[in-house]
């Protein structure tokens, strides 16, 4: 069963002139260490956190929360699944709300997916819950 669905689109521009604005103040802020790494890596740094962004709104949109009631930036992590697909990581907050959203006998899968075609960044997160085997 469905328990949310999110979605998220954010111009890459945007998140360029926040950097360039904050630096290092705005990435720390926003972003987990696993996804400051990743970015750090890659060429397309900008487009990389810009992804990253759009999917943590995503996500908290799915949640039902957005960022309130113990939801914070760093609560959602992007992280990727050893296929390589990406997911969501929650912890703090977001941990709480996804628990408490979860019925009894069911564990949680977070569906994500994250594109860009500049100057735009897209997301889209489906939580589903799954009957847990018996």
């Amino acid at each position: 069963m469905i328990l949310g669905v999110g979605s998220d689109l954010v111009d890459v521009r945007r998140i360029e002139r926040v950097i360039a604005r904050h630096g290092d103040r705005f990435i720390l802020r926003i972003f987990t260490e696993v996804e400051r790494a990743k970015a750090d890596r890659r060429v397309s740094r900008v487009e990389t956190y810009a992804k990253r962004f759009a999917a943590k709104e995503a996500c908290a949109k799915a949640l039902g929360t957005g960022f309130r009631r113990g939801v914070f930036w760093r609560d959602l992590g992007v992280v990727n699944l050893p296929s390589g697909q990406p997911t969501m990581k929650l912890t703090g907050g977001a941990l709480e709300r996804l628990r408490a959203i979860t019925p009894p006998g069911h564990e949680v899968r977070i569906d994500l997916t994250i594109t860009d075609e500049g100057p735009m960044a897209q997301a889209l997160v489906i939580i589903s819950a799954l009957p847990t085997a018996s």
